[in-house]
């Protein structure tokens, strides 16, 4: 736990930066430090830049607190003192990480970098999570899936049409009738319901083609960081066969799962098949459930090497049963593009959305859609306006 494990003035930190946004006029709930606290535990605290991310996917709540996140964050970590901060008890969390301590306390070393570099740092993360993610260095593209394992890709829940028992809702007359028999007749409060709410399944589909070949690791890592935020999510790849790869996703360490979802696919970077394979998904897993009412994520730039009129009957046959399909294409972010290959002209008017998914920032809007995917129907191209 994190009071227990970490230092007491490195959880002072961060909780003296939350209150400085406070004071800078964004409010930050306790839950969003505790986020960012865990978030650090993923990523580690050894760069400014794994700082500066991990507060600002979890501290800003909208694009609108952007600007203030980074004005506050400079000031905080350019050298100056923070303000004076009580010691507080904070609630325990798990995924403890360190937090570097205030660059102007007593006792730092000459190695710790000065504000520019690190204020410089922060501005090279922002470059590179526009780049593209094919164009990446190794060591970039591992500092970008970082980032990514940090995400939240989290999808509303759904409402049940079982009720339980809730402090305000309308009246449970049954509980309400037997309470005022256990009293002999004597009137009592009123007893209230409300309907559940049951987690929306979301389903990954993952093109492992060739043609993917840059991008199909990066999906799998976001994948992960939703099997391990939201229970019940299925992952699956397509090329040339269908793989289900959850039990691989499900471990804690994102490398250590992705090694091992990219051990049991044997099709990695072979051919595309997305008709047949989608058919196959359909038959096996989705017509029996998995699909139903489920936000079903597509990634794949839709080289089909199969019949095209095989994926729009599959597709037709998917958007009946999931709440919505999300189709990533990572050319979807180039200037210029058109959806002109042949699966993707299959598949287009059976879409709720069609989303870039080259880089961090693609990923990171990806994050923010699927978290309104539960609510409401937007539809793309022919199915949507």
């Amino acid at each position: 736990m994190i009071t227990t494990d970490a230092p007491r003035d490195a959880v002072e930190v961060i909780v003296g930066f939350a209150r400085r946004l406070g004071q800078d006029g964004l409010a930050v709930p306790p839950t969003r430090v505790h986020a960012m606290l865990e978030a650090l535990g993923e990523l580690g605290a050894e760069s400014l830049g794994a700082v500066y991310w991990a507060g600002r996917v979890t501290l800003c709540a909208s694009p609108e607190d952007i600007e203030c996140y980074d004005r506050t964050f400079a000031a905080y970590f350019s050298g100056r003192p923070p303000p004076a901060v009580r010691r507080t008890a904070v609630t325990p969390i798990y995924r403890p990480g360190a937090v570097p301590a205030d660059p102007a306390a007593p006792g730092q070393g000459d190695d710790v970098d000065s504000p520019p570099q690190r204020l410089a740092t922060a501005s090279r993360i922002e470059v590179l999570r526009h780049r593209d993610l094919a164009g990446l260095t190794a060591d970039e593209k591992a500092e970008v899936h970082r980032f990514i394992s940090a995400l939240t890709p989290a999808v509303a829940d759904r409402v049940s049409r079982r009720m339980h028992a809730a402090p305000s809702g309308r009246v449970d007359p049954h509980r309400t009738v037997r309470a005022i028999l256990r009293h002999g007749g004597e009137p009592v409060d009123l007893r209230r319901q409300r309907p559940l709410r049951r987690y929306r399944r979301v389903v990954f589909l993952v093109d492992v083609s060739g043609s993917m070949a840059p991008y199909a690791d990066t999906m799998l890592r976001f994948a992960h960081a939703a099997c391990r935020t939201r229970p019940g999510t299925e992952v699956f790849t397509v090329g040339t066969r269908l793989t289900r790869v959850t039990r691989q996703l499900q471990g804690r360490d994102p490398s250590a799962a992705l090694s091992a979802a990219m051990a049991a696919v044997t099709d990695w970077s072979g051919g595309t098949r997305l008709g047949d394979e989608l058919a196959a998904f359909l038959d096996q897993w989705g017509q029996r459930g998995t699909a139903r009412g489920a936000v079903v994520v597509i990634g794949s730039d839709g080289w089909e090497r199969g019949d095209p009129t095989l994926l729009g009957e599959q597709m037709a046959r998917l958007a009946r049963l999931a709440r919505a399909v999300v189709w990533v294409n990572p050319h979807r972010g180039r200037e210029g593009f058109v959806p002109s290959t042949g699966g993707m002209r299959a598949a287009l008017p059976h879409l709720d959305h069609l989303v870039a998914g080259h880089s961090l920032a693609a990923y990171e809007e990806l994050a923010g859609l699927l978290g309104g995917t539960g609510q409401a129907r937007e539809r793309h191209g022919g199915r949507h306006a």
